[in-house]
């Protein structure tokens, strides 16, 4: 029996909406002796559990020196979190929206000029931007949601670092942006193991099926290749835990209430593994990712800021 098929049948009708997780390697993440920080730099990754997600995020941010550290005054900022599914927060299927809002209004208390959100969506993106709460977080705090249902949002770019991805349709939004922030939600996914950081730039592309024709993983790595995120912000309040990635029923999910921040998104992703219950070398587009030198998976050698709100 592999990894994937224990978590399965462990979990398997015992999931239930503010549950804990008890897996061994979420319990060696959380009580790993950490290494200390370069004295001239952040830490590789700084990761909270125990708070609503716009307190874990206010924490994540100020480990980072706070927002300042990334955007400046004036500066034109995309966040891009996880909208693709038209279900409710607390689904797990795509980014809390507290979480979202709550960095938009980082950003203009930063001096941000204008800050927008979109996602390429699966189901229909009126519903999935209304009815997973995103919308309605970001436009209070200030912010624009743009659509992304139309090819005329995209402009073909070349990506030079891809193997099998070598180039696509990228929203112009994205490219034009001088602050780019991913902010992906941690779940199950049937095709590729896990969703994280790198898994959601798809939503930054026109054909995303292009990905499930020519070698999934691959493309992920590629895509991910293109344009590095100034920092990435891994949502796992919600975790959805089976049936990814829509999800069924709010028993696929468990409350796990953590955060990962970190400038490195191969890192993201491997904490996220983590946290999920795989190895990072389990999922195989972090494990090329980080052969692309892309990123770094090798979380024992990196700093990491563990931080536990009260």
């Amino acid at each position: 029996m592999d990894r994937r098929d224990f978590i399965k049948q462990t979990t398997k009708g015992g999931i239930v909406a503010g549950a804990t997780l008890a897996f061994g390697g979420v319990g060696a993440f959380w009580n790993a002796t950490a290494r200390a920080a370069d004295p001239e730099h952040h830490w590789d990754l700084v990761a909270v559990r125990g708070g609503e997600p716009d307190a874990m995020f206010d924490s994540g941010i100020n480990a980072y020196g706070g927002m300042k550290t990334f955007v400046s005054r004036g500066s034109k900022v995309v966040i891009k979190p996880n909208i693709g599914w038209d279900v409710s927060p607390e689904r797990g299927g795509n980014t809390n929206p507290r979480l979202v809002g709550r960095i938009v209004e980082h950003c203009f208390d930063a001096g941000a000029a204008e800050v927008i959100v979109f996602d390429h969506s699966c189901d229909s993106w009126r519903q999935c931007y209304l009815n997973s709460g995103i919308e309605h977080a970001v436009e209070a705090a200030g912010g624009r949601m743009l659509s992304a249902d139309s090819k005329g949002y995209y402009r073909e770019v070349a990506i030079p670092g891809g193997i099998k991805l070598t180039s696509a349709h990228v929203h112009k939004t994205l490219l034009e942006a001088d602050v780019f922030f991913n902010v992906p939600v941690l779940k199950d996914h049937s095709s590729s193991l896990i969703t994280a950081s790198m898994k959601n730039l798809m939503g930054v592309v026109w054909d995303r099926w292009y990905f499930h024709r020519n070698d999934l993983h691959q493309c992920i790595a590629d895509i991910a290749s293109l344009r590095k995120p100034d920092l990435t912000i891994l949502d796992a309040y919600h975790v959805m835990m089976r049936n990814g990635p829509r999800g069924v029923s709010i028993e696929d999910v468990v409350q796990m209430k953590a955060q990962v921040l970190s400038t490195d998104f191969v890192a993201a992703d491997a904490a996220g593994a983590r946290l999920y219950g795989v190895e990072p070398s389990d999922v195989r587009h972090i494990k090329l990712a980080s052969q692309m030198q892309l990123g770094r998976m090798d979380l024992k050698n990196l700093s990491i800021n563990r931080i536990t709100l009260g």
